[in-house]
């Protein structure tokens, strides 16, 4: 038995389909429209038909930014998008991301043309447009004379700066050789010292904005030697000029605001850098003040004048330690020499002398140290502090001088 497919499947299926065909998810269907509701959400269904059929569209609300204009019943119009299917109700419809006048659809197509070929030439490369002077002192524009686009550039720019000069090269912008009237603008102030050139006009349909999707124009944007700003149509218009240009404005008056700088701001912040600067001078100038300083002490620590002065003192000191030794040393050695002298004087037997004592000997010279050893009658010599004397023994008596005459012993 065959496998069978439920409804969700075969939808999903059909889709895929759908969706793998690359002709249906970028298409472009030219019909009338029918049938046409703006839901309140935003977003927009409609039908678009020919003599022999007709083709759900809608439009959601994210890509109405697109859509310049409010379609209405009978509408020729160039629908843009991806046809898919609606899985719920099982029916395909084309959603659309553009959707353009009849007329312009064919221009729209020419557009695309020539924008992939200058694309592919390189007149929109971003490293070959020029960079737009910060502070501009004239600023030139090609527009209409008439009409908000002169007036809103002057106004936005004498806010931003009271001081800026700017010049109107009056162009035609719309119709037959309005583009030679621009480039004959800018080739004008080419030739002057204005700091930048702003060509622009207000808003319109595809057909009212074809003068600046000129090949010929954007050729001459690309060539110009000054910065260029385009400011074409509203935010939403998009002209080759603004693609050859250095730089795209959405409205004449955000171009004004690129141009010109503003003033006061800039004199604020030329005060507060000022400001800063003097406060980051005085504190280098503390900074390397201090540093000197240091320096100049360095300096004074490492002279040969501090040096010797500071060795001379160390010898002064040196000095006065040694001498303080020296004395001490002295001092002490001659202590120590006084008591080696009393006990010198203790064991000298001439200052024992001086005490009355006498050194006893024999004739022959022989120390008489007792009296075992002196006969009665002998001859002694008596060596006495201040001379000798001979004597003669008469009596000889042994006596211990231990006992203080306590006992005497008869020699």
């Amino acid at each position: 038995m065959d496998e069978v497919s439920s409804v969700s499947q075969v939808n999903m299926y059909i889709k895929n389909m759908f969706t793998r065909e690359y002709a249906l998810n970028n298409i472009s269907v030219r019909g009338e429209v029918s049938n046409c509701k703006y839901h309140s959400s935003g977003h927009i269904y409609f039908t678009i038909k020919d003599n022999s059929s007709q083709l759900s569209c809608v439009m959601f609300a994210s890509m109405r930014s697109g859509l310049g204009f409010k379609m209405e019943e009978g509408n020729g119009v160039i629908v843009q998008g991806s046809i898919s299917v609606y899985e719920r109700d099982g029916k395909y419809q084309l959603y659309a991301r553009k959707v353009t006048r009849d007329g312009e659809g064919r221009l729209y197509e020419e557009y695309e043309k020539m924008k992939k070929r200058l694309l592919a030439e390189g007149l929109f490369d971003a490293d070959r447009k020029k960079k737009i002077p910060l502070y501009a002192r004239s600023i030139g524009v090609v527009t209409a004379p008439e009409g908000a686009v002169i007036h809103d550039i002057c106004n936005v720019a004498g806010r931003r700066n009271p001081y800026i000069q700017i010049y109107l090269y009056p162009a035609r912008v719309q119709g037959e050789g309005a583009e030679d009237t621009v480039i004959k603008g800018i080739q004008y102030f080419e030739k002057t010292d204005v700091d930048t050139i702003i060509i622009g006009r207000g808003g319109g349909s595809i057909e009212d904005l074809w003068a600046f999707n000129s090949e010929k124009l954007a050729r001459a944007v690309f060539a110009c030697t000054k910065p260029v700003i385009s400011a074409v149509g509203h935010e939403t218009d998009t002209t080759i000029a603004d693609f050859a240009a250095d730089l795209r404005a959405p409205t004449p008056s955000a171009a004004a605001e690129l141009a010109v700088y503003p003033y006061k701001e800039v004199e604020a912040v030329l005060r507060e850098a000022a400001y800063s600067l003097k406060w980051q001078i005085n504190n280098i100038l503390k900074i390397r003040k201090l540093k000197l300083e240091q320096y100049q002490m360095s300096l004074k620590h490492l002279s040969p004048n501090d040096i010797l002065r500071q060795r001379r003192l160390y010898t002064a000191d040196c000095e006065d330690k040694l001498r303080l030794v020296m004395e001490q040393r002295l001092l002490a050695a001659r202590h120590q020499l006084e008591l080696y002298v009393e006990e010198l004087k203790g064991l000298s037997p001439l200052y024992k002398l001086q005490g009355g004592y006498s050194y006893v000997t024999d004739k022959d010279g022989n120390s008489v140290n007792s009296v075992s050893k002196i006969k009665e009658g002998e001859e002694l010599v008596l060596y006495m502090q201040d001379g000798q004397a001979e004597v003669k023994a008469g009596s000889v008596k042994r006596k211990a001088w231990f006992n203080y005459g306590s006992k005497e012993d008869d020699a």
